[in-house]
């Protein structure tokens, strides 16, 4: 249970902002939903407050930040041979599951990937997604500035 103020992420959207909570009507019932600011685009979303597919998570703790650097600087991936738009449903797919090490894993691979050869404008805009993903969520498990992470993930890919 999240309460006004907390810091949540939500799945394929990013971290959010709980601004409030509200009871609407939806035919006959009542129910309660969280309205959540997403950081990034300012896009205000209403997620159910029960139910298993809400997909809202908490922010990971800061010492979890060490495993995704991990994911990322991990150099030993095998990708296999596939059509771009067939592994762009595969990447899509991990990053809509919320987990910060898929999306982790997705970037590292798309990176990988982008060395090799040109990526489509897809598969280069999810790059964007996944690294804008994690950029927003490590400053936060961190308590520090966007740059300074863009700076850590730049490192990794050098």
């Amino acid at each position: 249970m999240f309460k006004c103020g907390d810091m949540a992420v939500y799945p394929a959207h990013g971290v959010g902002k709980i601004e409030s909570i509200e009871h609407k009507k939806i035919g006959d019932q009542e129910q309660a939903f969280y309205i959540m600011k997403i950081v990034d685009t300012g896009m205000v979303v209403m997620i159910p407050t029960t139910g298993r597919c809400t997909g809202l998570r908490n922010i990971i703790a800061g010492d979890q930040v060490e495993k995704v650097y991990d994911i990322l600087r991990d150099k030993k991936i095998n990708i296999a041979p596939q059509p771009w738009n067939q592994r762009y449903r595969d990447y899509m797919q991990k990053i809509k599951t919320g987990s910060v090490y898929e999306i982790a894993a997705v970037l590292r691979d798309l990176n990988a990937l982008s060395s090799d050869k040109n990526l489509s404008f897809g598969e280069r805009k999810m790059m964007d997604t996944a690294r804008n993903l994690l950029i927003k969520e490590i400053a936060i498990a961190k308590k520090t500035k966007e740059d300074k992470v863009e700076e850590q993930l730049a490192e990794i890919f050098s």
